[in-house]
Parts: C-alpha cells; sequence; structure tokens
C-alpha cells in the first residue's frame, strides 16, 4: 500500500509533519513528556546529545545515556495529542518516506511517558512513583480505530463501567501496558495498578466549578474500585491513547508519574522538582 500526501503528510524537507523529525533522528528507545520544558530536565543526565529540533509543542531532543540511544519528546497535553505523537513515530519507525510504503520488517519501539497525576487511592502517599499496568480511558481516541481488546482487558473494563455507573453517553475502554518495561520499572519504589485518563480536567477529572456534572461521586466510585486485587491508582491525561495505540501498532508502551496530589486526602506537593528528577533518573537507570 503506497500512502498518499494527504494521509503521510510529510515536509517538503521529508521531515514527518508535526514532529519535524526524519527516521534517522528517532531512537528505538523513547521518553515521552507532557511539558516541554522537561525535555531538557531529561537530556541533562546524557552522557551526549545528537540531535535536537522543536515544532510548535513537540521538542525532541535525541543524544545518549550509558550508551544507550534514546530520544525524549514532549506531546503537550491530552490524548489527541497523544494521537498525533503515536501515528507520527510508528511512520517514522514503520514506513519508507521515499516510497510511502511500509517497511518489510517492523520495528517495535519501546515508549515509557514520565509525568504527573492525580491520585485516586488514599492509601498512595503523594510523590509516590504511580507505574500504569492498566489504562482506563474515558477519551474516545481509541474508538476511531479497529483495535481488538483481549478477554482480559475487556472483563476489566467491563467491572469498572459497573462500578462507576457511567451515563450510557460515555464509553471509556481498558489496555493493559507492556509487560515488559512493567518488569523493567517496578520495583518496591513503585506503586502498581490502574491509570484512569481524562479527556480534561475539570469535569471529566471530578472537578466542579460552574459547570454542574453528569458523574455523581465519580472519584469516589474509582478511589473504592478493586477487581483482582487490581485497585485504581491514579488520574492523568494521556496514558489510555498511549498504550491502546501503541500495543495495536505493535510497540511497547507505558506510563509512570509522579502522584503531586491526593484527590481524597486533599493532600498537594507544591514543590515536586526533585523528585520528579529522581523519577527521571529512575527510569533512565532501568531501561
Amino acid at each position: 500500500m503506497q500512502y498518499p500526501e494527504s494521509e503521510l503528510v510529510l515536509t517538503k524537507e521529508g521531515k514527518i509533519y508535526h514532529l519535524g523529525l526524519r527516521p534517522e533522528n528517532l531512537a528505538h528507545k523513547i521518553i515521552l513528556v507532557g511539558d516541554p520544558n522537561r525535555v531538557e530536565i531529561v537530556a541533562a543526565y546524557f552522557d551526549e546529545i545528537h540531535f535536537q529540533t522543536q515544532h510548535r509543542e513537540f521538542v525532541t531532543i535525541t543524544g545518549t545515556y550509558k550508551k544507550q540511544r534514546v530520544s525524549i519528546i514532549s506531546t503537550g497535553i491530552g490524548t489527541d495529542n497523544i494521537d498525533i505523537v503515536i501515528n507520527e513515530l510508528d511512520a517514522l519507525a514503520n514506513i519508507d518516506f521515499q516510497t510511502r510504503e511500509d517497511k518489510i520488517l517492523k520495528t517495535s519501539l519501546d515508549i515509557i511517558r514520565i509525568g504527573t497525576c492525580g491520585i485516586l487511592n488514599p492509601k498512595v502517599p503523594i510523590l509516590s512513583f504511580i507505574l500504569s499496568e492498566y489504562s482506563f480511558g474515558l477519551d474516545n481516541v481509541a474508538h476511531f480505530y479497529a483495535i481488538n481488546f483481549d478477554e482480559k482487558e475487556n472483563q476489566l473494563n467491563n467491572q469498572i463501567i459497573q462500578h462507576l455507573r457511567f451515563p450510557k453517553t460515555i464509553q471509556p475502554y481498558t489496555t493493559q501496558s507492556s509487560l515488559k518495561l512493567i518488569n523493567q520499572l517496578k520495583s518496591d519504589k513503585t506503586i502498581q495498578g490502574i491509570t484512569v485518563t481524562s479527556s480534561g480536567f475539570y469535569g471529566p477529572q471530578g472537578r466542579i466549578l460552574r459547570l454542574p456534572l453528569s458523574t455523581d461521586q465519580m472519584n469516589e466510585r474509582f478511589s473504592n474500585f478493586e477487581y483482582n486485587e487490581l485497585k485504581i491508582n491514579n488520574f492523568e491525561m494521556e496514558s489510555s491513547a498511549l498504550s491502546a495505540l501503541g500495543k495495536a501498532l505493535g510497540h511497547e508502551c507505558t506510563t509512570i508519574c509522579l502522584g503531586i496530589g491526593n484527590r481524597q486526602t486533599k493532600e498537594f506537593a507544591a514543590s515536586y522538582e526533585v523528585e520528579m528528577k529522581e523519577l527521571i533518573k529512575y527510569v533512565l537507570d532501568r531501561i
């Protein structure tokens, strides 16, 4: 199949449209961060920097850490941006930009998102390292693709939906993270479980300002959910699309977040720069 110019969008310099990258600019180990300013914080640990660029909110630095080639890319906020990033990363790895056809040999990328999150489990302390074993998506991004969720994912998804008693207008989905990456990243420093990905920061995360909500006591129901020893630990805004699209395309994906506020205990860490650097170093060392 040859991808037309309107579908595989390249610049006149032969770069993928949004990320502004050529295939040779990309490492096979990738760290995603939401905040463009966080890219340089991660890159400060590199032994060498080989390439860097910025297009819109998408900042990329590729370099080496302990002889491993790593790319750091900022995504901005939300699953809509993750849709762009994952599709363009896959195109860089698995489509020949000259012929506009799929490469015969496919490349599987290791993609880890490092971010901040709100905590839903009252027993999880603030400033914990929270690792996403599963992502429960309140966004619709994955529903636009022909993705076959497996039986375990569908069972867990149905259990959460029944527990939450959502209105029928909301159709969540659940994806299991990469077991390879979970095994690399988990330790006595991490808390594993289910991550909820919301499509917004206010109403979709149960915050009420001037608009009333259609989801009564949503966060309380999240906090007391348990199924097969899995608990819902945290809220963020990117993990579901990363795991669902990445997994469907053959990549290894997960999210690890620093919990900076607990929605149940009402605690919030006003400063977390030291702990974020510790999390970044932790991830780099383990991958």
